[in-house]
């Protein structure tokens, strides 16, 4: 647990970089949910923090917004009844988001024309479907 978080090749959250806190958690846990703080809150600031490339910071921080409070990326995990497994969950999630966001931009689609084949068969199963139709009438037509 004390190791830090490889979020790509280049990039790897130290663990000293990395903030954890601990609360009651609601949901499994019989009598000992209302006495274990097995919910765990991970905080990583990523607008601050040395190790993310400057490369990507831009990149993350601008997909991350609607996530960040003042620069400061923070992932909770209640679903287990364990603290041990709740902690890991929440550092799976902070790796999978911070991948996400670091993730290059995709191509930029390339325009393409209908062929001529699809154009055609379009409007054939137009036809057939407005045919169909004028077959189903009752008023004579």
């Amino acid at each position: 647990m004390d190791d830090g978080l490889r979020v790509t090749d280049r990039w790897v959250v130290p663990a000293g970089e990395l903030r954890e806190r601990f609360s009651r958690s609601s949901g499994p846990g019989g009598q000992g949910v209302n006495t274990a703080d097995s919910r765990v809150e991970l905080s990583y600031d990523l607008a601050n923090s040395p190790a993310v490339p400057e490369s990507v910071r831009s990149r993350a921080l601008a997909r991350l917004a609607n996530r960040l409070v003042d620069g400061v990326l923070t992932i909770a995990a209640s679903e287990h009844r364990a603290q041990l497994a709740n902690r890991e969950a929440a550092r799976e999630r902070m790796v999978a988001l911070l991948r996400e966001a670091a993730a290059p931009p995709p191509p930029p689609r390339r325009a393409t024309r209908p062929s001529r084949g699809a154009k055609e068969r379009r409007l054939a199963e137009k036809k057939r479907q407005s045919q169909r139709k004028r077959d189903r009438r009752v008023d004579g037509d």
